[in-house]
């Protein structure tokens, strides 16, 4: 069997909703139509009974009695000739088809003429147990009775007709509404189903690899509200796609050149060409820890990626850990002849892991001291804004293009092609600290500094006073 499509079912849903409504409605006012019809009809036949009563009290007096009824040779035929006298009609012909005796024309029941004992003077058979009776007065006394049967079903032949065309009428109008039904359930399922097969096409593209690839979006409901998260998980896919082509080709890059500097010197050795001495092995070793400090960012940054770095918090004061890396850099920066100013705060409290905040100066401290030229300065405060401590490293020329700020925190990103290892490390440096800040709920942001170089600021969320 072939399977039915979402527009199709869709179809069927709204045309089986349409029908169980329409079909509900006919049937509701169908019973209500009869019903009223019929109370309708009862009250005109409760009406014409009043009238032939009336006329069959002046009838009595005008024949003084009954006798005329009971002496006739054919009552029956007399009573009717009354009945089309008292109440005229156009002249309906008593339908011949019927099995059972219908009412003269002209009314809707069977009427009978009694005397004032409840004997039948006149009429078709004998009446029924359920009749109703309205009495025939002359002078305030009961000379005499008429016997009707209360309407249950329609009789007349105009009736008959005016109802049947009602219910044809009706049937007419539920199905030209339910044609228009369809067209409006074909319409809404295509309107409805076009922008999911858009997507679903649009998703077996981004399956297939295609990253560029976005969903149109015409509308503010649900549906573009789905596009437009479509096309930004279309527009991350892409973004993360590229991060590991990207990660791939750096990682290999910067594992080729140390491995082929350990190769040359292993193979120059081997070959003779160089003697192994203390000066060959320090370069040796130099390569060694390149990579090593390589593996281990690495093997940091995954852990972090996957939430699985080790952090020991307790309450420490930054201020302090800030003076303890700077001490430990004093004497490079020294040498270089880079002037360090320190502005920090007495106290700056906070929940946090001092071994990582070291690494997350230290790494900073780094930074500053590769990429500050000889003879220049690196101003470093730590204070107090309300709950949040505020840390800013700021260095001396040479700056940071503005193009290349919002990139800093990338990994393997350098601010300068031309730098190579020995002045710009392994590229991880930066990636590392936004990893160790945000772990501690924090932010770190780049932007020019005053002094020429890079600003560094990162903000902590300090202890409650």
């Amino acid at each position: 069997m072939m399977r039915t499509g979402l527009t199709g079912k869709l179809f069927l849903a709204l045309i089986a909703s349409c029908l169980l409504v329409m079909f509900g409605t006919l049937f509701a006012l169908h019973e209500n139509f009869r019903h009223g019809f019929l109370d309708y009809v009862k009250r005109i036949n409760e009406t014409r009974v009043e009238t032939v009563a009336t006329a069959m009290s002046r009838f009595y007096v005008e024949k003084g009695g009954w006798d005329f009824i009971r002496k006739s040779p054919a009552p029956n035929e007399s009573w009717f000739l009354l009945l089309r006298a008292v109440a005229p009609v156009s002249g309906e012909p008593e339908p011949s088809h019927s099995d059972k005796p219908m009412p003269p024309p002209g009314f809707r029941t069977h009427l009978w003429l009694l005397d004032e004992h409840h004997q039948v003077l006149a009429g078709l058979d004998k009446p029924p147990a359920d009749v109703f009776t309205r009495p025939i007065t002359v002078s305030g006394k009961v000379v005499g009775w008429i016997a009707s049967t209360p309407p249950t079903t329609i009789t007349r032949q105009a009736d008959v007709r005016f109802f049947d065309e009602q219910v044809r009428t009706a049937w007419r109008i539920a199905a030209l509404a339910l044609i228009v039904a369809a067209i409006v359930a074909v319409m809404l399922a295509r309107s409805m189903v076009a922008p999911l097969k858009r997507l679903a096409e649009t998703t077996h593209q981004l399956a297939a690899g295609n990253f560029h690839v976005r969903v149109p979006v015409d509308s503010r409901d649900e549906m573009g509200q789905l596009g437009e998260d479509f096309n930004r998980l279309a527009h991350a896919l892409g973004k993360n796609e590229q991060m590991r082509r990207n990660f791939v080709a750096d990682v290999s890059h910067e594992l080729r050149t140390p491995l082929a500097i350990l190769r040359g010197e292993l193979e120059a050795i081997e070959d003779g060409v160089r003697t192994l001495t203390p000066s060959s092995l320090t370069s040796l070793q130099t390569e060694v820890a390149t990579l090593t400090k390589l593996v281990d960012d690495l093997h940091q940054l995954s852990m972090a990626d996957i939430g699985a770095l080790a952090y020991r918090k307790s309450e420490i004061d930054v201020a302090e850990v800030v003076r303890r890396s700077l001490d430990a850099f004093r004497e490079r920066f020294a040498d270089k002849g880079i002037d360090i100013t320190v502005s920090a705060d007495q106290l700056a409290m906070m929940f946090g892991d001092p071994d990582r905040l070291n690494q997350l100066f230290n790494n900073l401290l780094e930074n500053s001291y590769r990429y500050t030229d000889m003879g220049g300065r690196l101003d470093v405060t730590c204070r107090l804004n309300g709950p949040t401590i505020v840390l800013d490293f700021q260095d001396s020329a040479p700056g940071v293009p503005e193009s290349e700020v919002p990139f800093l925190f990338d990994r393997f990103r350098r601010m300068e092609s031309s730098r190579n290892r020995a002045s710009g490390g392994s590229g991880l440096g930066l990636a590392i600290c936004k990893s160790i800040v945000e772990a501690h709920d924090g932010q770190v942001e780049a932007k020019a500094s005053p002094t020429g170089g890079l600003w560094m600021s990162v903000r902590l969320p300090g202890l409650p006073a």
